[in-house]
């Protein structure tokens, strides 16, 4: 694939993406960044033709969205994932990032789930560019 051919096919899916209407929650409006973001990230000389491509393109050498979350690929900072997935008063709750989101999870965990769901939503845009269902 040519260099302006990945060019407009990251343009068009960077638009896609932008002009998905997030939920109301503060979940989603950060679900909604991180793809922008992953979009974003995406070289130019990525080749888009195909959703395996794609998904290894946007995971940048990580295996999955756990490790591209521990590698520093996306936010480092538990405050700073705090702040993107969470309410106002889910932020007071835990303090702002200094307490664990959940039992089961730490903030690279929930950053990793949150990357994951951006994913989905970049491949559902993904597939209406190429005329596929979603």
């Amino acid at each position: 694939m040519n260099k302006t051919m990945s060019t407009t096919k990251k343009q068009q899916l960077l638009a896609a993406v932008s002009a998905h209407k997030a939920g109301r929650s503060a979940w989603s409006r950060g679900v909604k960044a991180y793809a922008v973001e992953l979009v974003e990230q995406l070289n130019e000389e990525a080749d888009l033709s195909n959703e395996t491509l794609l998904s290894k393109a946007l995971l940048n050498g990580a295996g999955d969205w756990r490790q591209y979350s521990e590698g520093g690929c996306a936010l480092i900072y538990d405050a700073d994932i705090a702040e993107r997935l969470c309410s106002p008063s889910e932020l007071k709750r835990c303090k702002g990032g200094e307490r664990q989101p959940n039992s089961q999870e730490n903030w690279i965990d929930c950053q990793a789930r949150a990357l994951w769901q951006a994913y989905r939503l970049l491949v559902s845009q993904w597939r209406k560019l190429e005329g596929g269902a979603a």
